[in-house]
């Protein structure tokens, strides 16, 4: 055999492509009735207003049940349930005896997990790895940590006496279901109030579920209560008579919150929209920061409002790393949000769908460059590819509006002030992205960029003991860690105090 035989001999071959088997999540430990009620005074009540919605599966359209639509007459129910248990049991309620109902809580969603997880992603359409290993761990948590305070606030105001507000109208979205609720029910509940809770229309089950564990974990009746409904339910709450109000949502309805709350008593914390900029500078890790970059923004398939979806790169990497990442966009698996090998679900709701694909093509019409891996979308249900746009200037609208859908702006800069200009020029302000090696560089960008979150060579990383919020037209008030006690306590000096 001849030296070229050789060597022809020992090329080797190009690998096969790897292929998935399908590992689907079996959908048989959740139980789904036909007919869902609204959870007031601790027990399953019809609607006064006798009207009900169908709530889907979004991957397939499917319908899975009908849900209340809570009128007028069905919230100030509620209301006065929630008012009847404050005044009666809760706020007296020691600290320590508190905080034994929220670790039944805590307790009962680690024990159902799997079932919580799964009906979360049905309603919802977000992977089931994702909702088995972040949003459900995570609702634990939180219940556990403020659990931790609900005998402690005296530590937790120094000098100051901790009292509860009263009672406190909670609108949550439908990007994290159970751990926005998980958010808002925990430190309101250790800190002696009681609630409304009102879902979002297009993911209610996880909710009602959660009414559930909260019936059978015996909270005195009223204490918790969970109204569905549209958004005259939400509205409804709003206006209705309670002392504090907690909204996760859209920045044009928190206005509209704002404004109906202008004027009264109540309390108000607004956790709204966001457009993060995530920066990358020449000395980062490319490999770490893309797996960084298409976490930031195709996470629960970029229905996220801390979303990094504008990726400011610096000049000498971007081609390396626009390399790196259409070649990472290429992996991710778009599909059935039920099976554990997915990235990417599907999107939550038909309106939402046509919202990204009209700015998307608003992308193509302003001149940006548009990059789409080839993959096979479902044939039913609401599903987008990942998608990432180049020669983006900051004045397109996908460089400036809250997408809220698997979609990257990328932009470039040439040196740290730039790259804070850029990063700033939003009205949005509810967080951000570094990726270098520098510490010092870490701490300016820091110092400087006007987010509420800032993250480190890394996204999306949340804890129940560290506060999350932002501010300009990203909201204002904070929730986790210490922090998020403040919006549900009324603090008096304390004896001897000034």
């Amino acid at each position: 055999m001849t030296e070229l035989d050789t060597t022809q001999e020992r090329t080797p071959s190009t690998p096969p492509a790897w292929e998935y088997a399908d590992a689907p999540e079996s959908k048989d430990i959740v139980t789904l009735q036909d007919r869902y009620g609204l959870f007031i005074g601790g027990e399953f009540v019809e609607p006064k207003s006798g009207r009900y919605m169908a709530t889907i599966d979004p991957s397939t359209e499917e319908v899975l049940a009908e849900v209340p639509e809570a009128g007028a007459e069905d919230v100030d129910l509620a209301v006065t349930a929630a008012r009847d248990a404050f005044d009666s049991h809760w706020r007296d309620l020691p600290g320590r005896e508190r905080a034994k109902y929220l670790y039944r809580i805590a307790r009962a969603l680690q024990e159902r997990a799997r079932e919580f997880a799964v009906l979360e992603s049905m309603n919802g359409g977000k992977p089931i790895k994702e909702s088995r290993d972040i949003d459900l761990p995570l609702a634990a948590a939180h219940f556990f940590y403020y659990a931790g305070w609900a005998d402690k606030l005296d530590y937790a105001f120094p000098g100051r006496t901790a009292k509860p507000i009263g009672v406190a109208g909670q609108v949550i979205p439908w990007n994290f279901p159970m751990l926005m609720a998980a958010w808002k029910l925990a430190p309101a509940l250790a800190t002696g109030n009681t609630t409304v809770l009102k879902p979002a229309e297009t993911t209610p089950l996880t909710a009602l579920l959660l009414a559930e564990v909260i019936q059978a974990a015996e909270l005195p009746p009223g204490a918790v209560n969970v109204i569905t409904g549209a958004g005259e339910t939400g509205a409804a709450l709003v206006a209705a008579d309670v002392d504090k109000v907690a909204f996760t949502g859209s920045t044009e309805v928190g206005k509209a919150i704002r404004r109906t709350v202008a004027g009264t008593n109540k309390r108000l914390t607004l956790e709204l929209g966001g457009k993060a900029a995530n920066i990358v500078f020449e000395d980062a890790p490319l490999d770490q920061a893309v797996e960084g970059v298409v976490n930031g923004i195709f996470f629960n398939q970029g229905h996220v409002c801390c979303a990094g979806s504008r990726l400011l790169v610096q000049e000498p990497i971007f081609d390396a790393l626009l390399e790196k990442l259409k070649a990472r966009l290429q992996t991710l698996r778009v599909g059935d949000p039920l099976d554990k090998n997915t990235d990417i679900g599907a999107i939550n709701s038909r309106a939402q769908l046509t919202r990204i694909e009209e700015l998307v093509a608003s992308g193509v019409e302003e001149g940006a460059e548009m990059y789409q891996p080839v993959c096979d979308l479902p044939e039913r249900g609401f599903w987008f590819r990942p998608t990432l746009f180049t020669g983006v200037s900051q004045s397109h609208r996908i460089a400036r509006e809250e997408i809220f859908g698997p979609v990257l702006s990328i932009l470039t800069f040439r040196t740290p002030e730039e790259a804070v200009e850029k990063a700033n020029n939003t009205p949005y302000g509810l967080s951000a992205g570094v990726w270098t090696e520098k510490g010092s560089r870490i701490l300016w960008m820091a110092e400087r960029l006007q987010a509420g979150v800032v993250w480190a060579n890394t996204f999306n990383r949340f804890d129940p003991s560290s506060p999350f919020g932002g501010y300009k037209e990203s909201g204002f008030g904070r929730e986790g860690g210490l922090h998020g006690l403040a919006p549900y306590v009324e603090l008096t000096p304390r004896n001897g105090a000034s």
